[in-house]
């Protein structure tokens, strides 16, 4: 099985008049393609998974899919779902139209025990090949998979090789890479992003990426070269960015950021997301200014 890993990008989903705007969703991932990052991943909070449709879904993964033949990017589809039958069926698509790997979002509202995310997580894992990478955000999901869950599901399911951990905690990480550390840990938190790959993290899932693709591959890229400096320097340069991209809930400002920058044609969200506020507007125009987004 194939580790993936690396530099990776939560794909916004683009909107016009309500429906999937496919024509700018492939733009966006070829400008992925050449800035550098080594992962597109459709799908996922950042994409608006919750309010898709699963024939929506579906067709996401299948334009990244294409959209990357022939390219060194893989795809690692957003296969989550707090229905484990729904989940399994994303999956099922997913490795049928060529994605390299999953990721799965702990269930969400169910609120379900650590015996049942295992079951969950199990379930959906085995009823694929492909590389399987459990995504732990307790703070979206009222689900926290605790270390001991997460390195139970590494140890009896053979495809799941990693987790993308977004509770923010430095501690989480090491408490799973102390135990294994072949298990591989991906930062899901922009703003820490390099400690948590100085620390052992084999890659990061990125919001920010959406917007800058071409530094935060760098990032990664730099720690992996061991020029610990340069992955520093960039990552503390992107902190007022990392912070303002999170002052509503993700992906609004990030989507308004790149409409902003001229990437969007169109700013068009899923109810129950709304448009960001004018004062939020205001703070992205103002931080935006002291970045260069390269179309």
């Amino acid at each position: 099985m194939e580790i993936i890993t690396g530099a990776m990008t939560a794909l916004i989903t683009p909107f016009k008049n309500g429906k999937l705007d496919t024509q700018k969703y492939e733009e966006l991932i070829k400008r992925q393609i050449a800035q550098g990052i080594d992962v597109v991943v459709p799908v996922g909070t950042t994409g608006e998974s919750a309010t898709l449709s699963v024939e929506e879904d579906k067709e996401c993964i299948e334009i990244a899919v294409a959209t990357c033949k022939g390219t060194n990017v893989k795809v690692i589809a957003g296969a989550g779902s707090n229905a484990t039958h729904e989940a399994c069926n994303i999956a099922k698509h997913a490795q049928s139209v060529g994605a390299d790997g999953l990721l799965s979002v702990a269930p969400y509202y169910n609120k379900p025990s650590q015996e049942g995310l295992y079951q969950h997580y199990k379930a959906i894992a085995q009823s694929v090949e492909i590389p399987f990478m459990l995504y732990n955000v307790p703070g979206r999901t009222g689900s926290d998979i605790s270390a001991d869950t997460a390195i139970r599901l590494y140890d009896d399911v053979e495809n799941i090789y990693a987790i993308k951990e977004a509770t923010g905690s430095l501690e989480r990480a090491i408490e799973i890479n102390s135990q294994r550390p072949d298990f591989c840990v991906i930062s899901g938190d922009d703003a820490i992003d390099f400690p948590m790959l100085a620390n052992g993290g084999k890659g990061i899932i990125s919001v920010t990426a959406n917007l800058l693709p071409n530094v935060k591959s760098k990032i990664v890229h730099s720690v992996f070269e061991g020029d610990y400096d340069t992955a520093r320097r960039l990552n503390n340069e992107l902190y007022q960015l990392n912070k303002v991209l999170f002052v509503e809930p993700n992906p609004i400002p990030v989507k308004a950021a790149m409409y902003l920058a001229g990437l969007l044609d169109t700013l068009e969200y899923r109810l129950p997301l709304t448009a960001p506020s004018a004062e939020t507007m205001k703070k992205l125009e103002e931080v935006l200014k002291n970045y260069e987004v390269i179309k």
